[in-house]
């Protein structure tokens, strides 16, 4: 049902559960739109149904999970309002931490910038290696807003990025990520040529200009078009 990986140190029951369940959910393991038990979960997890049923309240919070009474739980399909205002979100966000990133950003930040852009130039013209891609994709954002001391910016993007998140993995899945590289490539290079006038260009090619390509994702002969409440109007 899905993959159990080894507990982290420190982690409780919740906090265990908490993020093998989500991240089976972001990965799309654990599909928009599929029936979830808490009982196969707990069974799964090797846990009690305690943390599950309080995990399940908190994706709930989060939008990940909608509970229908006398119906049962289910992952929540992909909803094109709160893609639509995470893209606002990150396009009007991702310029100002790059601008500040350009004015003053610490040397130990840009090397970790520079390993993490290796590991995803090791991915090129690989199958199979979206999740790994992705992860190394949010990784490379929240390392910018990192050295820019942006942290608790970061944590409010990633609540409400969960929907945007997921359909960006999914146009991964049916494209190369090459170009998302190379893009990333340019903005590494305006951080550390400090080239703030070439921000607001690569911020709109890297968060606004993707949105045009998901048109395939709602194709009536698309695999993944159950995957949505509803065809997005953003298109």
């Amino acid at each position: 049902m899905l993959t159990v990986s080894k507990r982290l140190t420190g982690e409780n029951n919740k906090d265990y559960s908490y993020r093998i369940i989500k991240e089976a959910i972001m990965s799309l393991e654990l599909q928009p739109g599929k029936a979830i038990s808490e009982i196969e979960l707990a069974e799964a997890l090797h846990l009690s149904r305690t943390p599950i049923r309080e995990v399940m309240a908190k994706l709930r919070e989060e939008y990940l999970v909608e509970v229908f009474p006398q119906v049962g739980t289910y992952v929540s399909k992909i909803k094109p309002q709160l893609v639509e205002e995470a893209s606002f979100m990150r396009y009007y966000l991702e310029k100002e931490i790059l601008k500040l990133a350009c004015e003053s950003f610490p040397h130990e930040n840009l090397l970790e910038l520079k390993k993490n852009l290796a590991l995803q130039n090791e991915l090129i013209g690989r199958k199979g290696y979206e999740r790994e891609f992705h992860l190394l994709d949010t990784r490379f954002h929240h390392i910018i807003y990192q050295g820019n001391k942006k942290e608790n910016v970061w944590a409010a993007i990633t609540r409400l990025s969960t929907h945007y998140n997921r359909i960006r993995l999914l146009s991964e899945i049916q494209s190369s990520f090459d170009e998302v590289i190379a893009q990333h490539e340019i903005i590494l290079k305006i951080i550390e040529n400090r080239e703030v006038e070439k921000v607001e260009g690569i911020v709109r090619k890297h968060i606004m200009d993707p949105i045009k390509t998901w048109e395939i994702l709602f194709k009536e002969d698309s695999p993944y078009l159950n995957y949505f409440d509803q065809v997005p109007v953003f298109l």
